[in-house]
């Protein structure tokens, strides 16, 4: 059967699907997983020494990279959205019209949603998870760097399916091609929804090319901007994390932009502390900070790796307008103890997630209190930011009445 029109009809079933069923099939594939962690250990192996003979950056290598200690995070994880609130089947509102139409607007599934993504095959069983639990199937398309985890990983998860009241079908891998990426996003009438994640130049692709609909996500640009009035300590402490604490994902900052009153001695702070660090900027900056040039793409540059575009600014209006300019509307710190400066900098900067004081690593659906999230939405319909289970859902109308015509 056509896996289009299988993942079609296990949505159908799904829609049903009581919370217990979906729960109890959640917790069958936690146990799966755990049951089966070296087969998928090994597979994973094999994923990463590929990806090591072709000179594959570290940073790369750590996203792919899975171990004991993640799988089990993982199955915890899976474990965490079963505990989690159905939001399938809720009255969002309802009212009687002046004829007597009862009127109810209640959350439903999209139905099949489609998701591409590069390297991290966590996702594969983040995903799986998070569109069980909405009662939506799944058809993904990961990246051919982690063929080999995605198959055993689904496998596993097909099998413990077989199991429960839940369809295998609720999960569909395709092949790691470009072919079916062309595919999926041409599957109008049979997938709902398409979510990318990955790089700046994939999500693009997808919302340039698709016939599906689309939710953007991921493309993380994301700036810091200090302020000559920020506790410098503090913000040396944001920053480092923001940029270091895992450089390959999307909420980690990409660009500093710093006041240029406090410009030298904050960067060789950086300098100081943070020797691994590669600092990049134009002429001003290699000129007054001494630090590298900007690549081929300049302040659009997404790194995902240990390098960091630095930009000198007068106020707080010069550095707003950069990141209006060169961010993806994703996540975005000032550090300051200027209010009126802050107040400026949130009410102006028009990203999903503005930050004062924190660092941008906390765009995430655990820190934000949703449990778990699909991916970081960048754009302005239906969801933005962190997409938990609630933006998993759309809804329709239920109109019940008693003879009446129009």
């Amino acid at each position: 059967m056509n896996l289009f029109l299988e993942s079609k009809n296990a949505s159908a079933i799904l829609r049903t699907a009581t919370t217990k069923q979906k729960n109890d099939a959640l917790k069958a594939v936690s146990l799966a997983i755990k049951e089966n962690i070296d087969e998928i250990l090994h597979a994973n192996l094999l994923d990463v020494e590929e990806q090591k003979e072709k000179g594959v950056v570290n940073s790369l290598i750590d996203r792919l990279l899975l171990t004991r200690e993640r799988l089990l995070s993982i199955c915890s994880d899976v474990l965490s959205v079963a505990a989690l609130p159905d939001y399938v089947g809720l009255t969002l509102d309802k009212w009687t019209t002046p004829n007597g139409l009862n009127i109810e607007k209640v959350s439903v599934p999209f139905g099949v949603i489609g998701v591409i993504y590069e390297a991290r095959p966590n996702v594969t069983v983040d995903v799986f998870s998070l569109c069980l639990k909405t009662s939506n199937a799944c058809i993904l398309k990961g990246g051919a760097n982690a063929r080999r985890t995605n198959e055993k990983i689904v496998e596993i998860i097909k099998n413990a399916l077989d199991k429960t009241d839940i369809p295998s079908t609720a999960i569909c891998l395709m092949p790691s091609t470009r072919e079916s990426a062309n595919s999926l996003i041409n599957a109008r009438g049979m997938v709902d929804l398409i979510v990318p994640r990955g790089s700046k130049g994939l999500i693009n692709w997808v919302v340039e090319n698709s016939l599906v609909p689309v939710i953007e996500t991921g493309a993380g640009v994301c700036h810091t901007f200090v302020s000559k009035s920020a506790k410098l300590d503090q913000a040396f402490n944001i920053v480092k994390n923001a940029k270091m604490s895992r450089p390959s994902v999307c909420n980690a900052m990409e660009t500093l932009l710093i006041h240029r009153d406090v410009a030298v001695e904050f960067v060789n702070l950086i300098k100081k502390e943070l020797p691994d660090l590669i600092l990049r900027g134009g002429a001003e900056e290699i000129d007054i900070l001494g630090v590298s040039p900007l690549t081929e793409l300049g302040y659009d540059m997404e790194y995902g790796d240990y390098e960091l575009s630095i930009k000198l600014c007068d106020d707080v209006k010069q550095a707003v307008c950069h990141v209006n300019q060169h961010g993806t509307h994703h996540s975005d710190c000032i550090c300051t103890s200027d209010e009126q400066e802050a107040e400026y900098f949130l009410n102006n900067v028009d990203s999903a997630c503005v930050y004062l004081n924190a660092s941008t690593r906390f765009s995430d659906g655990g820190c934000f209190g949703f449990g778990a999230e699909l991916g970081i939405s960048t754009q302005k319909s239906h969801a933005r930011g962190p997409m938990g289970l609630k933006e998993m859902t759309t809804y329709q109308y239920k109109i019940k009445g008693n003879g009446q015509i129009r």
